[in-house]
Parts: C-alpha cells; structure tokens; sequence
C-alpha cells in the first residue's frame, strides 16, 4: 500500500522498512518514504487522542529524570556532556539570548541556560514534564498552543531538541515558530540521521526510529525540505555522543546481552564511517529566520 507524503503531499512514495515498537507497545509500523521530499514517515500515524500511550512509561527518559539501571546512567552521563555542547552551539557569537527551547522536557537545558545569564522560557506537551522542568526552573513550563497564543516578545534563538520528529503537522508548526523568532533570529534543530551507519546496521531494530512516538525520520536533505520555506539552512554539527547510546539501545532491543560493550563498539565505527560521510547518528541543523513572504 502506498501513502501520501505528509509534509509534501506527494504520492511518490515507497516502503522503507517494516518494524514494531521495541520500546513499549510491540506493536507493528511501516516507515514510508518520499522520494520528492526524502521524508521518512511512520505509518499507520496514531491519532492526536492516542499518541499520548505511547509515551505512558516511566521508563521514557527525556520525561523523567529518576529512572536507574545502566542505560539510564549512560543517557544521564552523555547528556550532561551534551548540555554544554547544545548551549554552545546554540548561543555562539550571542551575548545571554532570550531562549525558547521548543519541546524543553524536563527542562535540562534551559537550566543551564539560566545558570549562564540567559532569559529563558519552554513548552511541551508532557504534562509530567512541564511539572518536573517547571520545579527545577521556577518558571510556568507551558504547552505548544499556549506558547504561540500568548507569547508577545520574539525569541533571539528558538531549540528543538531531538523534537522535530515527534511533531505531526510540520508545516503548521514551523509557520508558526517563524512567527516567535526575531529578524534573523537562530534555530537550531537535532534530530536522527537515518542515513547513518548505525542505522543501516541495525535496519528494524534501530533504537532511533522509536516508532510511533517518531512519526517523522530525517536526513540533511529532508530537513531541509521540510523548513526551507521559513528558515535559512546554515549548516550541520554533529553529536557523536548519540551514536554510542543510540547502538546500545539498540543492541539491548536485539536482545544482546553485552549489548553495553558491543553498543560502545558500533558507535565508535558508526562515528569513524561518518568522518567519511558526514553522516553522523544525529545531527545538529543552524538555520536563520528570513521573511519568506518576501521572497
């Protein structure tokens, strides 16, 4: 069966893999391609009304900072390693910018962006993790809708943290994130890279296509599709550090009892093939706002 691209509407479209939810459910997916486009998308797409059990687990780490166990710990050491890196990235060249982090979770970043001077603020659609980033900000964390209803002072740089492919309506969603963006304001976009080597190594059973929580699947050019007509694409960064977590998750889904050391393993060569490539697991987008309804 063949499907309509859901950013580009075409119907040139082909079907990339077939899979189940190895996170929660063990429900069964097919991710599609366009090949106008080069969008990955899950299919069938869970309902707005039913997305939200897919996401029910405390074991879903971006919602929930107490969980232990090895794979936790390893997720909780690289992201404090990221964290730095992240605000690096995102302020280069910025003197203490008004941040919004867009899909802010519990809100781990934009903590260490207020601890450097910055104004700050967040939304996101987890209602536990509006709480639990809401505590450790002492700031009102709120949802997407109430964000672009009631802000009124446009943000230096806007973040989207590994939250791009979560979103449904992408169109809608990047029309309106231009509208809380400064002149030439800063977005910075992380997500997965299915071109990467990881995830051709490890096809269904890759931990980053995450389905369905993952509705959508990117590489450079689908990215690019997809804000191209709101944003400036700048360039790409990488972030190693998703490769080794990313190919231990994955291991573990396989059922891999050491699945820590030969996770470790084929980061490591995930990471040397993309020194080649440029393909790294996840990467990291710049682009710029410009006024599309000029050009």
């Amino acid at each position: 069966m063949s499907y309509i691209c859901p950013y580009c509407n075409s119907d040139d479209t082909y079907l990339h893999i077939k899979l189940r939810d190895e996170f929660l459910t063990k429900e069964e997916f097919e991710i599609h391609g366009c090949k106008y486009c080069d969008l990955l998308f899950t299919m069938p797409r869970p309902a707005p009304n039913e997305i939200g059990k897919y996401y029910n687990s405390e074991e879903y780490i971006s919602h929930n900072d107490r969980q232990k166990g090895l794979v936790p710990w390893v997720y909780n050491q690289v992201k404090k390693l990221n964290v730095r890196n992240k605000y690096k990235v995102a302020t280069k060249e910025l003197k203490k910018p008004r941040i919004l982090d867009f899909g802010c979770g519990i809100g781990d970043f934009l903590h260490y962006a207020q601890r450097k001077g910055c104004e700050i603020a967040g939304c996101d659609v987890n209602e536990n993790a509006r709480k639990i980033a809401s505590e450790k900000l002492n700031i009102p964390i709120v949802t997407p809708e109430e964000m672009f209803e009631n802000n009124t002072e446009p943000f230096d740089v806007i973040t989207m943290w590994h939250v791009i492919e979560h979103i449904d309506d992408m169109k809608n969603i990047a029309k309106k994130l231009h509208t809380l963006i400064k002149p030439n304001g800063r977005l910075v976009v992380a997500a997965p890279n299915y071109k990467s080597y990881d995830a051709k190594y490890y096809k269904h059973l890759w931990a980053a296509y995450d389905v369905p929580r993952h509705l959508n699947h990117f590489c450079k050019q689908s990215i690019e599709s997809v804000l191209s007509n709101f944003f400036q694409y700048e360039k790409n960064l990488p972030m190693k550090w998703d490769a080794y977590y990313i190919s231990m998750l994955s291991e573990k889904y396989a059922g891999n009892k050491n699945s820590f050391i030969d996770g470790l393993h084929t980061g490591w060569k995930s990471n040397r093939d993309a020194k080649k490539t440029g393909f790294y697991s996840s990467l990291i987008y710049l682009f710029h706002e410009y006024d599309f309804e000029a050009i």
